[in-house]
C-alpha cells in the first residue's frame, strides 16, 4: 500500500489472508468429475468400475494398483517403502498415493477423460481432506456394503490364482480391521453431507450392478 492511499478495513485484510490461506485443488467440479469407491476388500468394486468405464466413460483410478505399479517400477524411491506397508496391512503414507492420483488424472484430463472413479480411496479422514484440498472436491462416495464372511470367502477364492501377497488370511483379517476402524468413519463423515451412496453387494455381479446404475444415475447424468 502506498502512502496516502486509503486504509483497507481490518475485515477486508482478514479475509484476504484467509482467501490466501485457502488451498486450491488442482482441478474445479466444473474441470472433473470424481466419485470416491469405497468397500471392504473383497466386496467387489474392482468389477463394478469395470462396468462403469465400460458403460459410461469414467476413468476408474484403483489406488491400490497405482500403489502396487510404483512398487513394481524400476528405480522408484517408494518401492520397498510401498511394499512394507501392503505386506503388513497398512495405510500407505498419504502423500505417495495422492501424487500418484493427481498425476494419473492430469494425465487422462489431456485426453478430454474427465469423469473418474476413484477406487479404494481416501481410506481415511486426513486423506479425504489433503485430497479435496488439493487435487478436487469429490461428487460422491460409492460405498459397496458387504458382510465381512461373504468377502474373506471372495478374496481366498481370489487368492488361489491372484498370486497377490495380501490375497491370504493374515493380510486380510488385518485389511478388514484397518477398514473397520479407518475408512467407516469417511463414509460417516460424507454420509452426514449426503454425499454417500450404499450399495449392497451379496447378490451376483449382474444384480449388483443394475442396482448400482439405477442408484447412481439418480445423481449424476450418466
Amino acid at each position: 500500500m502506498k502512502l496516502g492511499d486509503p486504509e483497507i478495513p481490518i475485515e477486508v485484510r482478514e479475509k484476504q489472508a484467509m482467501a490466501a490461506a485457502t488451498p486450491v485443488p488442482a482441478f474445479s467440479r466444473d474441470e472433473v468429475k470424481v466419485i470416491f469407491v469405497l468397500g471392504g476388500p473383497g466386496v467387489g468394486k474392482g468389477t463394478q468400475c469395470a462396468h462403469l468405464v465400460r458403460d459410461y466413460n469414467f476413468v476408474h483410478l484403483s489406488a491400490g494398483d497405482l500403489l502396487r505399479a510404483e512398487q513394481a517400477r524400476e528405480g522408484s524411491e517408494f518401492g520397498e517403502l510401498i511394499s512394507t506397508y501392503i505386506r503388513e496391512g497398512k495405510i500407505v503414507p498419504q502423500e505417495i498415493t495422492i501424487a500418484l492420483l493427481r498425476n494419473a488424472m492430469q494425465d487422462e484430463v489431456k485426453t478430454g477423460r474427465t469423469k473418474f472413479l476413484i477406487d479404494g480411496f481416501p481410506r481415511k479422514m486426513d486423506q479425504a481432506v489433503k485430497f479435496e484440498e488439493d487435487v478436487a472436491v469429490s461428487e460422491f462416495t460409492l460405498y459397496f456394503e458387504c458382510t465381512e464372511e461373504v468377502m474373506l470367502h471372495r478374496l481366498l477364492k481370489r487368492g488361489e490364482t491372484s498370486g497377490r501377497a495380501d490375497d491370504n488370511i493374515e493380510s486380510i483379517k488385518k485389511r478388514f480391521k484397518t477398514f473397520v476402524e479407518t475408512s467407516m468413519p469417511v463414509i460417516d463423515y460424507y454420509r452426514t453431507q449426503n454425499k454417500v451412496i450404499t450399495v449392497p453387494c451379496e447378490k451376483t455381479k449382474e444384480e449388483v450392478y443394475d442396482l448400482l446404475k439405477e442408484k447412481i444415475s439418480d445423481r449424476m447424468s450418466i
